[in-house]
């Protein structure tokens, strides 16, 4: 009885060795051919434009066509990054490796990444980074990486802060296309954060397989970035403002009825720190042609903005002047605020009125509020 029971242990610790060993293969089995199994996926859903491996003579940095075509599989990685495929070369700025293998040992006492010469983009000078080894920088896995760098002087010069959406880019010659890693969001660049990259952008497995099409012609590789800059936004700021500095301005025009003045305009003068002017149609405008005097008050900088003003034509004897008053945005065709009919022609000529004396009118306008506008830059 004791030698049988324990043949049967034997046998269960048998079994268990044995099982044990085969799970260790098939994981193994599985983490080895992960990279093979995603290169096939990534060619698979990429989209087809032309079969063929890149033509002699004509470098993947090269503009050969303005148009650019999207994927016909996009593939939405996350909330915020975003794969595509198009036929456009990188319009910022582009690397090529004549031997990517080769690139990789010449990096490492470089901090296993290449840097590409200064280059300018949105007004700002930059550097192209590629980690083409695994685990460089830390975290990558068996990832190229690449980064882009703003030189630190921009933000002395210019500003505190620039944005500017990136899009990383590599080269694939069986499609003759390229292959684009973005991030949805504008990114943010200051003097503490310089740098901007993907840590995962493509699997290093794809750049040692020349089936692959990202590395051709015994080797070579490209890679590229766009780099589009924010510019500053510009706000107005908006007031009404009711207690105008200096706001009456008198204005006499002598010999008044010598000559034949189509219209009659001002001295530029302040008000308000605005400068203004008064245009003067002796013969009317509009419904006031031929029986009417027509005044306006026009901004000397063209300005456009909601004014409330008197105008008032001086009566030298009595003091009984004619006053009107506008209130709105401007309404003549010189981009102004004034009163088509202020008063009539007959008026005007009556001696008893007391508004032509010794020929020469006088106006008065009284500026009581308008709208200022201010230019904010960020």
């Amino acid at each position: 009885m004791f030698t049988e029971e324990k043949k049967k242990n034997t046998n269960y610790g048998s079994i268990f060795v044995y099982c044990f060993f085969c799970l260790v293969f098939i994981v193994e089995v599985v983490r080895f051919a992960k990279p093979y199994y995603n290169l096939q996926n990534l060619m698979e859903t990429e989209a087809v434009i032309e079969e063929g491996l890149l033509e002699v003579g004509i470098l993947p940095c090269n503009f050969r066509s303005s148009v650019s075509s999207a994927a016909r599989n996009q593939q939405k990685l996350s909330a915020t990054i975003r794969e595509e495929t198009r036929t456009r070369p990188p319009v910022t700025y582009c690397v090529k490796f004549e031997s990517f293998a080769t690139m990789s040992k010449l990096v490492i006492d470089n901090g296993d990444k290449y840097e590409s010469h200064p280059f300018s983009a949105g007004g700002y000078n930059w550097t192209f980074l590629v980690y083409p080894n695994e685990n460089k920088p830390v975290g990558s896995g068996g990832y190229v990486s690449l980064y882009v760098k703003i030189d630190n002087s921009s933000f002395i010069e210019n500003q505190n802060e620039v944005y500017a959406w990136i899009k990383f880019i590599t080269y694939k010659s069986t499609t003759d296309t390229y292959h684009e890693l973005h991030v949805t969001d504008a990114q943010r660049f200051h003097l503490f954060k310089q740098e901007y990259g993907m840590l995962n952008f493509l699997e290093i497995a794809y750049y040692k397989d020349p089936g692959s099409g990202f590395v051709f012609n015994g080797g070579q590789s490209v890679f590229g970035v766009d780099i589009v800059v924010s510019n500053p936004s510009t706000w107005e700021d908006v007031s009404y403002e009711e207690n105008i500095r200096d706001p009456v301005v008198y204005w006499g025009i002598p010999n008044f009825t010598i000559g034949d003045h189509v219209s009659y305009t001002s001295d530029t003068f302040s008000s308000g720190g605005k400068n203004w002017v008064l245009k003067l149609y002796p013969n009317g405008v509009g419904s006031a042609m031929g029986n009417s005097l027509s005044l306006y008050l026009l901004s000397a900088s063209n300005e456009k903005g909601y004014v409330k003003a008197k105008f008032r034509v001086i009566d030298q004897i009595r003091s009984n002047n004619v006053e009107k008053q506008v209130e709105g945005w401007p309404n003549a065709k010189e981009n102004g605020w004034g009163v088509d009919k202020l008063i009539p022609f007959a008026d005007v000529k009556d001696p008893s009125r007391g508004f032509l004396v010794n020929d020469i009118i006088k106006f008065e306008v009284e500026i009581m509020a308008f709208t200022r506008t201010n230019s904010i830059y960020n």
